[in-house]
Order: C-alpha cells, then structure tokens, then sequence
C-alpha cells in the first residue's frame, strides 16, 4: 500500500504570514502536538536566519519527541563560495538536526536575476550542498524552490537541477510551487515527466496563490508523490501554505493512503484549534474538514434529511475528525431543524405536536422582525422553555433609566438605576458604567446578586451590534448579540429594537435567564429586597 510521509512548515515558512510570530516556547508547544498527531517531520526554522530558530534547534534536543524528526532549513552554497566556508551551511550544520533539507534554484529567471549566476554553477551550488551534508550522515530533502515556474520557462534545465540533486544523494526531492501560481493540470503534467526521470522519491510544497494550494498537492500524491509539506490551518507567506488540515482527511478518508493512523484523525479539529491559538489568530469558521461550520446544517430541506440520513449532507462523519454537527436556526429553518436543534440542546421538544409548530412560528416571525438565533443558543432555549410553558421569569423590570454626562474635563459618566422585583420582593439600586449598555449591566446584576449569587461569577466576554436597516438612518433597527460565560459555559443572546439600549436589554436579560436556567437557581427572597 502507497504511504505518504508528511512534512510540516508551519514553525518556518507558516511562521512568514502576516500578523504570526511564534516565539521559541511557541514552537517548542506546537512541535510537541505535531508529534503526538503523528506528522513524520517538523521543520524547526531557518538557522541561518534569526537567532530565535538558532534558540528553538538547540532546545528541541530536549523534547524527546518519539514520532517525528526535526529538520533545519537552508539554502544552497552561494556563488563562488566552498560549501564548508558558507555562512548559512554553516549554521545548518550547527543545528545538528538528523534532517536536513536544502533549498535551490529551478527557474533560470532566479539563476540569473536573483543569484546572479551562471546555470552551470547553480547546479554545482545543488550538488555541493547536497553533497557535503549527505557525507555528515545527515538525512537531506532537497527542494526544488520555483520548480514549476522553471519547468514552464525552460523543462531541460528545471529537470537538471533535480538530477543534480539525486546524483549527489538526496533522499527526497521536493518540487516547490513557491508562486502559487499553477493550476493543478500543470502540477500533473510535471509530475508525469519527472516521475519517468527522477529515481529519487518525489515530494510536492504548493502555496495557496491561486486558490488551489491543496487541490495541488492533491493531484501530486495521486501522479506518485510520497511526500508532501504544508502548514496547519494553511498558514504562510501571502495567501499560505496548502492545508494539511484538509490535505491529511483527504488522503485519509477519501484516498486510502494511510499518512497517519485513522484513529489519530479524532485529534485534527483540536490540533487545528491549538495552532490558532498559539499563533493567536482565530480559526476560520468555514476551514474543511475542522471549522465550526463544516457540519453545520442551516435549511431546512438539509436538516430534514441529515435527520433521515446523515450521509445525505455530510460527506464524512464529523467525528471521524473530531468535529461536530450542529444545527442552525433560522428563518430558513423547517421543524425538522427545530426538531434537531432542541434535540441536540436537550430541551425536549416533541417532533409532533403544536409546541414544535409554534416554536416554529415564533422563530420565522422574529428572524423577519431582525433577530437571529444562529449565535443566541441563550435565546433559544428560552424561546422553546416559553412556548413548552415551562419557564417562569426569575424577576421582572419595574423600570430603568441610563444617563449619560460629559463633563467639562471631556470625561463621560454612564450611569443607570433599575428596579427589579424578584417574587414579591423589589430592589432598587444604581451603578455606573464605561457606557451606558456597561451601567445597564452593572446595575442589573447588582440588583439580582443578593437574590442570585450565582451571578457573581458569570461576565459579559463580547458585545457586538448591527445596523438592519442603513437606509432608515437614526431611525434603524439594531441587532444585539451579546456572548457571555462562566466557569462552566459560554452562550449568545440576541435582542432587536430601534433603540439600542432597548436592543441591549433585551439581551442582556435573557443572557442572565439562561444562567439562572442552566444553574437551576432559587431566588433566596426570605433575607433579600423589600416588600
């Protein structure tokens, strides 16, 4: 059976996106969890590039990492330098990786342009470097950076530079779409030519340029590559890396070829998560394979037959990659997505019956006045404890007012008083705020907190508001998404009107409900409030 081995650059050439920089302890972080998935090589850095890779090779020592082997990336000799006396072998060799891999030129525009040299001594630039690290003992991956560029402009001459390579005793030759730029009938066309050319074992690198990074890699490992390099979460220079978050399924699930053990693949979606946030970067909701909405079912046609047969808008099993299905609500949905969605919530809901087409109702009658319930699972479950006339109100609103003062240093004060009655009890109190949405939050938890401890550990983590309606000015409807936690959970809540505060109310409400809900609280009305 064919085997693919994998190699991962997210600690280098993912290192070169904009806006990711990873310290040594970073890459030390996502080297161990590369390893425990069951990649075969980890390239550490550039030695010869920063002193941070410098720092990352001498440590990685110590990690004892038991699946995969480090490399250390480089460049060839230059021009008219012995190999042993150049600055960046040197520092290759210092590393002192078991793996080595060696990048050069395919494409005579570089060859002349960029090195500014000739073709024959670019090619003993390949057969020096190679060479002197072969005669270390050391395992060496020769790439073909521009290969494909090169094998447009000039094939002889591309297809040279890889026979320089294995003749000097490369283990694996790399052939580099460092552009970006072809499609992936011309990384099959180089691949066929190669293969009947080259005896070495072929590897495929793509960047994302055009859109087909992975689809590139892909169609290499089907014309015969057995190596294939990427980043996680695609990660790299411009446009990124092809994916080895949907490179790896793919082979997997779809190809048969056993890159890494199956059972491993449940890891994929955290391996995927863990990355973006060392790198600090938040994961792409709609990533194949791992983001939030892979397994996400909106309409109701689809969530109706996920329910008959998965298999009928899923082309894997989320689980096969440690995702999950989730259902949307909306007023796309049908009662087999409300059906499905309080299923999956554990609310109840019998899949006949007037409840369901009630919900129903309510949520297609909202969703048109503004509201959506894709993120306000918080709102949902109280629409649907409302509609079963299970949920009674924790506390009612006898009234609020928000003020708002600027002050003639420039400072602004928010202030906000509520009273609230809580069974036959009322609380009136003030509170003050960054804005007044800050002081509507504060006096209303402050008003709650001696009936509801339990909210002392429940904070507001994001707030965000949408204009529905731009043409109406001033006068437009907003919409309110309100995100929430507490030590045990996180959930949404939504409200709709033409007045912000009111909008924020509403939300703010029932992001509070939901977490007297889910705690099951009982207002401790004997010692609090007054009659």
């Amino acid at each position: 059976m064919k085997t693919v081995r994998l190699y991962d650059t997210t600690l280098r050439d993912g290192s070169q996106a904009e806006g990711i920089s990873f310290s040594s302890a970073d890459k030390l972080l996502i080297a161990r969890r590369l390893d425990e998935f069951g990649i075969h090589y980890i390239e550490g850095g550039w030695p010869g590039s920063n002193p941070k890779d410098i720092e990352f090779f001498s440590q990685a020592r110590a990690l004892g990492l038991r699946r995969a082997r480090v490399a250390a990336f480089g460049s060839t000799r230059r021009a008219g330098v012995p190999v042993a006396d150049d600055v960046n072998v040197v520092r290759l060799r210092e590393a002192d990786t078991a793996v080595v891999t060696v990048f050069g030129k395919s494409w005579m525009l570089h060859v002349k342009e960029v090195l500014r040299t000739s073709a024959a001594e670019n090619l003993a630039m390949i057969r020096d470097t190679v060479r002197y690290f072969k005669d270390l003992g050391k395992e060496v991956i020769y790439d073909a950076e521009h290969f494909f560029d090169g094998y447009r402009a000039d094939p002889d001459y591309a297809v040279k530079t890889l026979l320089a390579a294995e003749e000097a005793g490369a283990d694996t030759i790399v052939l580099c779409d460092t552009n970006g730029g072809t499609l992936p009938t011309g990384i099959a066309e180089a691949m066929r030519a190669v293969i009947g050319l080259v005896r070495a074992p072929i590897g495929i690198h793509t960047h994302n340029d055009s859109g087909v990074g992975v689809a590139n890699a892909v169609v290499a490992v089907g014309e015969g590559a057995v190596h294939v390099q990427g980043t996680i979460n695609g990660y790299g220079e411009r446009c990124g890396n092809a994916d080895l978050v949907s490179i790896i399924p793919t082979l997997v699930l779809k190809m048969g070829i056993p890159c890494v053990e199956r059972e491993r693949l449940a890891g994929l979606t955290d391996l995927s998560r863990f990355v973006d946030e060392i790198a600090n970067m938040a994961p792409w909701p709609r990533a194949p394979y791992v983001g939030a909405s892979a397994f996400a079912h909106k309409g109701g046609v689809h969530a109706d037959a996920v329910l008959k047969n998965p298999q009928g808008y899923e082309h894997i099993e989320p689980g096969e990659v440690g995702g999950a299905r989730r259902i949307l609500v909306s007023e796309l949905s049908g009662k087999a997505s409300i059906f499905m969605k309080a299923r999956e919530m554990r609310l109840g809901l019998e899949k006949e019956g007037a409840a369901l087409k009630n919900v129903l109702h309510v949520v297609k009658r909202l969703e048109s006045e503004g509201y959506e319930f894709e993120a306000a699972e918080g709102s949902f479950k109280l629409l649907v404890e409302k509609a079963l006339t299970r949920h009674t109100p924790f506390f009612t609103l006898e009234g609020f007012r928000v003020s708002v003062e600027k002050r003639a240093d420039g400072s602004l004060i928010s202030e906000a008083t509520i009273k609230v009655k809580v069974g036959d009890l009322f609380e009136h109190t003030a509170a003050e705020g960054d804005g007044p949405v800050n002081a509507l939050d504060n006096a209303l938890r402050k008003a709650l907190l001696p009936f509801y401890p339990s909210i002392a550990d429940m904070s507001l983590v994001d707030y965000k508001v949408r204009v529905l309606d731009v043409k109406a000015g001033t006068a437009a409807k907003v919409r309110v998404l309100v995100q929430s936690k507490d030590p045990g959970a996180a959930w949404g809540t939504v409200g709709v009107s033409e007045n912000i505060i009111e909008a924020s109310w509403q939300a703010l409400v029932d992001s509070v409900e939901y977490k007297l809900l889910r705690d099951k609280a009982a207002p401790a009305t004997a010692r609090k409030g007054r009659p």
